[in-house]
């Protein structure tokens, strides 16, 4: 195996060693996160650092950067406490890619780019319409993380929409028949294949497959 130290590693060029070390994580989910501000203005993003906190309560957090790198999201998320999460499909990949330019404050990232707010009854921030599994999301904490500046975004799910036929019988959502695709580094996309599920692991039991089907 190759080896590299972190000393070697701080030595390589900026784009370069960003590459690697974004990659190294290997594949994550990526999604586009929509808010609104009190004056109505829409914001798209694309983020590629969300994690499942917890299922009882429902608790999804997302890395946000250094306010004066991304200040729209998490600006927006302070201002009106809700926020949506909504998956990338292979259909539209490069409009969910563009949404991670530089925008003015003022720019409406959903018709730039060409996807669809979806407004949904009950629910403050747009959806993305062309995504097939949506949901929303009401703030529970922002945790600023004083080592790099950035911020852990906590919110509660109280939405959710999915296209139909996409929840098995066991409440196993199929993200592949959805079109859901996967991230790695900062530019690379992937379309993602279930190999095998598993029942629930016991000390004293060997691995058990569950019926994919």
């Amino acid at each position: 195996m190759q080896y590299f130290s972190i000393s070697e590693i701080k030595g390589w060029d900026r784009f370069y060693r960003t590459n690697f070390i974004n990659s190294l994580q290997g594949y994550k989910p990526v999604s586009l996160i929509g808010t609104i501000n009190e004056k109505g203005q829409k914001n798209l993003a694309i983020f590629s650092n969300i994690v499942h906190i917890g299922a009882d309560p429902a608790l999804i957090g997302f890395i946000n950067r250094p306010v004066e790198a991304a200040p729209h999201t998490i600006s927006n998320i302070k201002i009106t406490g809700h926020y949506t999460i909504n998956h990338v499909h292979t259909s539209f990949i490069a409009a969910a890619h563009q949404t991670s330019a530089k925008y003015a404050s003022d720019t409406d990232e959903f018709g730039t780019v060409g996807l669809t707010p979806s407004f949904k009854e009950g629910f403050l921030a747009p959806f993305v319409g062309e995504s097939h599994i949506q949901y929303g999301l009401q703030l529970v904490e922002i945790v600023p993380i004083s080592h790099n500046n950035t911020f852990l975004v906590i919110g509660n799910i109280t939405h959710v929409f999915l296209n139909e036929g996409l929840v098995q019988k066991d409440g196993f959502i199929d993200a592949e028949k959805a079109g859901t695709v996967a991230s790695l580094g900062i530019d690379g996309y992937y379309t993602t294949g279930l190999v095998d599920r598993y029942e629930y692991a016991k000390p004293g039991r060997a691995p058990r497959k569950l019926d994919r089907f």
